[in-house]
C-alpha cells in the first residue's frame, strides 16, 4: 500500500504494519494509507490486523503538523476522527495487535477496532492530551465514553492517567494481555476464530449496535472543525 502502511494478505487475514519513524506517529500520509489499506481488505473480505513496530503501536498524532497552524491540527484531527469512525463500521472485523506503547491517536486506534491485544513489558497507554496542553476533542471524549470501563473514563480524558499494559485491559483499551513473543499468534488464532462468524451478519449487526455512538461521532466531527484544541 505505502512504506507508511504496509499491507499483507493471506488466507483472509489482512495485516496493516505502521512503520512512520521512531514515534509511529499518525500523519496526513499515514491516514491515507490506511484507508487505501482498508480499502483493499474491503476488497479482500479479510479480516484486518493493526500492528505496529517493536515496542510502539503510535505515540499519537504527528506535532510536527499539528503545531504548523491550529487549521492543520484540525483538519488532520479530523481526517484521524473520520478514521476511526471507519474503523467501526468497518463491515469486516478488525484486531488492533499493540506491539507496544499506544499514546494518544495509538490509543484511539485500540478504542476503534473490535478486539485489542497488548503485549507484557513496562509500555504506557492512555490518553495524554490534557497533559501536554490539547483539548480533548468531542470525537475523543465520546469514543472514550462509549470504550472505556466508566471508572476509568474520568481519569484517562480528564485526568489523563496513563496505564500500563494490564491495567489499560482492566480500564477497557485491551481485551488481552500476552507475552510479546506470542503477540502475532494470538492475533492471528483470533483472526481465524472471526473468520469462523458470518461475516455479513458480523457487519449489519456492528452497524445496529454502534448507530447511536456513530451518529455522535458524526457529530463530534463537525463540531470539532470549530473547536479550539489548545
Amino acid at each position: 500500500m505505502s512504506d507508511l502502511v504496509s499491507y499483507q494478505c493471506d488466507d483472509g487475514v489482512a495485516l496493516l504494519t505502521i512503520c512512520n519513524g521512531k514515534a509511529n506517529a499518525i500523519s496526513p500520509d499515514v491516514i491515507t494509507g490506511f484507508n487505501s489499506a482498508l480499502d483493499r481488505a474491503e476488497q479482500d473480505g479479510a479480516v484486518v490486523i493493526i500492528t505496529g513496530q517493536a515496542g510502539i503501536l503510535s505515540g499519537g498524532y504527528d506535532l510536527k503538523v499539528m503545531m504548523t497552524s491550529p487549521q492543520n491540527a484540525i483538519a488532520l484531527v479530523t481526517q484521524g476522527s473520520t478514521l476511526a469512525r471507519r474503523m467501526l463500521s468497518h463491515p469486516y472485523p478488525i484486531i488492533v495487535a499493540c506491539s507496544g506503547h499506544a499514546v494518544a491517536k495509538g490509543a484511539f486506534l485500540l478504542l476503534s477496532a473490535d478486539y485489542r491485544i497488548g503485549i507484557e513489558g513496562p509500555f504506557t497507554i492512555g490518553l495524554n492530551e490534557v497533559r501536554i496542553g490539547m483539548t480533548m476533542h468531542h470525537v475523543g471524549i465520546e469514543l472514550a465514553r462509549d470504550r472505556l470501563r466508566k471508572s476509568a473514563f474520568q481519569r484517562s480524558v480528564i485526568n489523563a492517567e496513563m496505564f500500563n499494559p494490564q491495567t489499560a485491559k482492566d480500564a477497557g483499551f485491551l481485551d488481552e494481555v500476552v507475552p510479546a513473543e506470542e503477540l502475532m499468534n494470538a492475533a492471528r488464532r483470533m483472526a481465524q476464530q472471526l473468520k469462523t462468524l458470518n461475516l455479513k451478519a458480523h457487519g449489519k449487526t456492528k452497524l445496529k449496535a454502534r448507530k447511536a455512538l456513530l451518529d455522535v461521532l458524526d457529530q463530534g466531527i463537525e463540531l470539532d472543525k470549530t473547536s479550539g484544541l489548545i
